[in-house]
């Protein structure tokens, strides 16, 4: 949100209380809490006009600094609130003449004591991070309203880059850009976005997180063009500078707050066929689909029913169409003897011609309005009411039919939809602020199916499908893009989406392949298929067509299968990054800047990303087959080719559709297994450990099994080509050396 015209001129329609300068301060036990008056105080008579700002800092947690900005105390409390960690540290705190400061770990707030001179710096081990400075923290009166913002601004340095604030369409980097923190259904192709976390992280060793889930406005070096301003409505607000050494420290602290992602199911690595949303389907059809994935050889771990799985204008009401599924409890059990696991679609509405709606009205399970009426709209569901997830009750009912299609044979559910959700005249069972509860309510909507899958299917079994999302969603995965277009223009913004929101700390994300809307022409739909097949997860699903591969040609299915099999080999590599991302909060498709910072070549690369730490891959976005991408410092070599390329560059190559740069990093130990066909197996059991250029040293590597565990450990010494392995595994193994483009079998 803007509140100036120009640097100098702020505009005409606000009165502004700026932080000026220090007063007087008090320090606690744990707490430093500084006065600062909106003007100049040279006699006592100053201090008789306001506005004056309160500004209180405390350690939440090791290298975090917690900073609340409070103008009026005395309006009432209403929430929602983030679930946030609870580990305060005991601050260090220092005074001088000139100076008092407070410390986190290595992290540090020092704030100016000089006339007029306002300022909050904040440094880690001697190195100077951001500041606030003149004319940045504030509150701001609308005169004409009575609506007050509270205002931040951070300085950004020469050459910082700022990245995150969830799953953004938007440029990568969002340096110039406008960031409203407000979840909206816009699709793919747009500024706005399903999924907004009001968190940032830049290139210089900081992130920023604002603990408010109403809607928080982000000036990117755009109002501003050497600071991030921040504001939202209110008297108060409260954020955090979060210090890491590396970007993925960084996230590993954001994580540690607002929590790490669950580890999803082991089955849900492989492919997803769905019927797609609008298509015709009976169990015949979705019969047929899976024999021809079956026809053609190409593994299928999970199998989707979408949206008319239910009668139409009844979403939702849980129960199976009786004129296409007359029998679903056979059904399920046919399929699951197939092997596939079992997902169904859902969502919080409750249309009207729902036999649930009238439930739903006489026990007050549905958001009201301020009279008491069930609040509806015909937008979506004709006539429908939104799920009072404030309510136990409601929550209660709701998953009680969710349970009877647990029962039934379902695995899991798609949670699409959650950010339609009203502001205006309404209100909660618990009271809270319908502001700051449309952005929270995805959160709430997510836990509560997640949590009731952990109860009925046991913690590690537990995933959702999910579409919307705020800080903290990262816990109930996975979540997938969004409505894209099925075209190599949506496929790059897709990714753009998924770089940021691993960014923002979500470990696990998917899209759909070949794009929702419209149907791709078979190059796109080739190769998104070996994109979706590297991303975390991976989901054939459109609107209203088939999005199975002979409906694009014979060659389709031959690059389908050839990177599912591919998938399901890297397994065990994959499983160890996904178990990476529950423990640390660091994702499995990441941006170049995580894994390489300090390469400034790698800090914009919006093409291309790491899966894990060890894979570069770069998705073909042209119809020619040309793709340029950039390779870090040292030896890489392809997977697919056996081809060494020296990095530290920008490279160009052209590929056919069975090929993407696919690139090993040097010094890897790559696990593959035996199995091609299953995303779940024993992936310790005759794994191969292809060793790329080595370095003569000793290099490690950990196995889990399905559930995440520790279950093989291998250290393997080099000295020129031969590896000696110590390992305390009785499963058998072999290894590849791979050395100046040559390869070795050694056992």
């Amino acid at each position: 949100m803007k509140f100036t015209n120009g640097y100098w001129v702020l505009k005409p329609e606000y009165e502004f209380g700026f932080a000026t300068e220090y007063y007087r301060s008090q320090i606690t036990e744990d707490r430093l809490e500084v006065l600062c008056p909106s003007m100049s105080i040279r006699e006592r008579g100053d201090m008789l006009t306001g506005p004056l700002l309160t500004v209180a800092f405390s350690a939440p947690l090791q290298n975090v600094l917690r900073v609340n900005i409070r103008h009026f105390d005395g309006a009432v409390e209403r929430g929602p609130y983030y679930e946030l960690a609870q580990e305060p540290v005991q601050p260090v705190f220092e005074e001088n003449e000139r100076t008092i400061s407070i410390q986190s770990g290595k992290l540090k707030a020092t704030i100016s004591k000089a006339q007029s001179g306002w300022k909050v710096a904040y440094s880690a081990e001697g190195r100077m991070l951001t500041e606030s400075g003149y004319r940045g923290m504030a509150r701001a009166l609308h005169k004409a309203t009575g609506q007050s913002y509270m205002i931040d601004s951070l300085y950004l340095d020469v050459g910082e880059r700022v990245y995150g604030f969830g799953e953004r369409f938007t440029p990568y980097v969002k340096n110039g850009q406008v960031v409203e923190c407000w979840n909206e259904d816009g699709g793919t192709a747009s500024e706005i976005a399903y999924k907004t976390v009001p968190f940032y992280m830049t290139n210089r060793g900081y992130g920023v997180f604002v603990e408010t889930p109403g809607d928080v406005s982000f000036e990117v070096a755009s109002e501003k063009v050497e600071r991030v301003q921040f504001s939202h409505p209110g008297e108060s607000m409260t954020y955090d500078i979060i210090y890491g050494e590396t970007p993925k420290d960084i996230l590993e602290r954001y994580t540690a707050l607002t929590g790490r992602p669950a580890l999803p199911p082991a089955w849900s690595f492989g492919l997803w066929l769905t019927t797609s949303f609008t298509t015709s389907y009976d169990e015949q059809t979705v019969t047929k689909l899976i024999d021809g994935m079956a026809k053609y050889d190409i593994p299928l771990n999970v199998f989707h029913f979408d949206c008319y799985w239910m009668k139409g204008y009844n979403w939702c009401d849980f129960a199976w169409d009786s004129d296409t599924f007359p029998d679903p409890e056979g059904m399920l059990t046919r399929l699951k003897s197939r092997g596939l696991h079992i997902c169904v679609w859902i969502n919080p509405y409750i249309a009207q011609a729902s036999p649930l709606f009238d439930q739903g009205k006489q026990n007050s399970y549905l958001i009201q309005k301020d009279n008491g009426d069930v609040w509806q709209t015909d937008m979506w569901q004709p006539g429908m009411g939104v799920l009072d997830v404030t309510n136990p009750q409601a929550k209660a009912w709701f998953c009680g039919y969710l349970k009877r299609l647990l029962d039934m044979g379902v695995d899991c559910f798609k949670t699409d939809f959650g950010e339609r959700i009203p502001v205006r005249g309404i209100k909660y069972s618990d009271g809270g602020d319908p502001v700051r509860m449309h952005n929270y309510y995805t959160y709430l909507y997510n836990q509560m199916v997640f949590e009731l899958l952990e109860r009925e299917r046991g913690q590690g079994e537990a995933m959702l499908f999910a579409r919307s999302a705020t800080a903290g969603g990262q816990k109930f995965p996975v979540h997938w893009g969004g409505d894209n277009s099925a075209c190599y223009v949506s496929m790059a913004e897709t990714l753009r989406a998924g770089l940021s929101l691993g960014q923002s700390g979500f470990g696990f994300w998917s899209h759909d392949i070949s794009g929702f809307e419209k149907t791709a022409p078979a190059d796109v739909y080739k190769r998104w298929c070996a994109f979706g097949m590297l991303s975390s997860h991976s989901r054939l699903h459109g609107s209203s067509s088939y999005r199975v591969p002979w409906l694009f040609g014979e060659e389709s299915c031959a690059v389908l299968k050839e990177f599912v099999n591919l998938k399901c080999r890297l397994m065990p590599y994959l499983f160890g990054a996904a178990v990476e991302a529950h423990e640390h909060g660091v994702p499995m498709l990441r941006a170049m800047m995580l894994e390489f910072p300090g390469d400034i070549a790698a800090e914009p690369c919006d093409t291309q990303y790491m899966l894990g730490d060890r894979l570069l891959v770069a998705p073909v976005f042209h119809a020619d087959g040309h793709v340029d991408y950039y390779l870090p410092e040292g030896r890489w070599t392809s997977l697919l080719t056996g081809k060494v390329v020296t990095g530290g560059r920008w490279v160009r190559e052209t590929h056919d559709f069975h090929s993407l740069p696919l690139m090993v990093r040097e010094n890897t130990v790559l696990p593959m297994g035996e199995c091609e066909t299953h995303a779940d197996y024993d992936y310790a059991s005759g794994v191969t450990l292809h060793v790329y250029e080595p370095a003569d040293g000793t290099l490690t590597l950990t196995i889990p099994d399905t559930k995440g565990m520790p279950d093989a450990h291998y250290t393997l010494t080099v000295r020129g080509d031969t590896v000696h392995v110590d390992t305390d595994t009785q499963k058998p193994y072999h290894i590849v050396l791979y050395r100046n483009g040559k390869t070795a079998a050694l056992c």
